[in-house]
């Protein structure tokens, strides 16, 4: 795997899945499992495949803005297939609140259970937090996308 940080439990996951941590989806792009410390009915991580730390190492390039619309669009289609009557919500955590160095969207079908893990899941503008999905999308996007 290109890029893959050795020490990184992403990048662990992606090499060697186990029984432990079972891939709900795989391509040539991005992998998908349930999180170990689910903060909602259904708490999905959907991670590239290439090693990417954060948010802040996304481009307004078309290749970060097709890997965004990828990471979204499997996350949909995840809850949609799990948990369709329910509201959804993704998005990313932003330094210096990210957990992980491996770039993951959180994929939720809401509400979160319990209610007070919500916090953990809010924007704190200027000072990172969390960042919904379709706008770090809108933040990357290129002027002028071919995608």
């Amino acid at each position: 795997m290109a890029g893959a940080n050795q020490s990184c439990i992403f990048c662990q996951i992606i090499r060697n899945p186990t029984t432990t941590t079972r891939l709900l989806h795989d391509d040539e792009k991005v992998v998908a499992f349930q999180d170990i410390k689910p903060a909602a009915q259904r708490h999905y991580l959907v991670i590239p495949v290439e090693h990417i730390p954060t948010v802040r190492d996304l481009q307004r390039r078309d290749e970060d803005y097709s890997l965004g619309c990828h990471m979204l669009s499997v996350g949909k289609e995840l809850l949609h297939k799990d948990a369709p009557q329910t509201l959804h919500r993704f998005g990313f955590h932003q330094p210096p609140f990210n957990s992980v160095d491996h770039l993951h969207l959180h994929c939720f079908a809401l509400s979160f259970l319990p209610r007070w893990k919500a916090v953990k899941y809010k924007s704190l503008d200027l000072f990172g937090g969390f960042i919904e999905a379709e706008t770090l999308l809108a933040k990357i996007r290129p002027l002028h996308s071919k995608v």
